[in-house]
């Protein structure tokens, strides 16, 4: 009997099979992959905060080694350094939600003071206000994805294995 499909169901898809990245030059990681556990151990972040930087800087969170992005906000699926695992993030719309608050934030007294103090018509404020905006929303989105995706692995969510926490002092 053939399965009927009712209006508000969605067929299943199947993934596309991920782009692995190969390197171009066998000898960029050969020391990495001779690492020890102990020489893994020590290259990862001590807090979360630390592993949150590291992804805003756009470097692996787990190694501050490799980069985190293969494009602009395109994350790389495995570090070539330390073997990490990339796919399981699932930032969605989070780093734009936080590019478009701190973009807001910092906008905000801007287009208040000209507003205020520039004697321009409202299309010569378009004209100042909507570049600078864009400007900073790109400016901010690819550390916000990084940062948000360093705390998702930190954290061990959707997939992601927590790393070992550093031992106590």
């Amino acid at each position: 009997m053939p399965e009927v499909l009712r209006p508000f169901d969605r067929p299943e898809r199947k993934k596309a099979a991920p782009m692995r990245l190969e390197l171009v030059d066998s000898s960029l990681g050969s020391q990495d992959s001779e690492l020890t556990d102990d020489q893994r151990s020590e290259l990862l972040p001590k807090s979360a905060t630390e592993a949150a930087l590291r992804g805003a800087r756009g470097l692996c969170p787990s190694c501050a080694r490799q980069p985190l992005f293969w494009r602009f906000l395109k994350p790389i699926e495995l570090c070539t350094s330390c073997g990490q695992d990339w796919t399981p993030q699932q930032a969605d719309d989070f780093p734009a939600y936080l590019s478009i608050l701190i973009t807001g934030h910092i906008m905000a007294p801007i287009i208040i003071a000209l507003i205020v103090y520039a004697a321009l018509p409202e299309w010569g404020l378009t004209l100042v206000i909507l570049p600078m905006a864009i400007f900073l929303l790109s400016v901010i989105l690819q550390p916000a994805k990084g940062a948000v995706i360093a705390t998702q692995w930190w954290l061990g969510m959707h997939g992601f294995v927590r790393p070992p926490r550093p031992e106590s002092r």
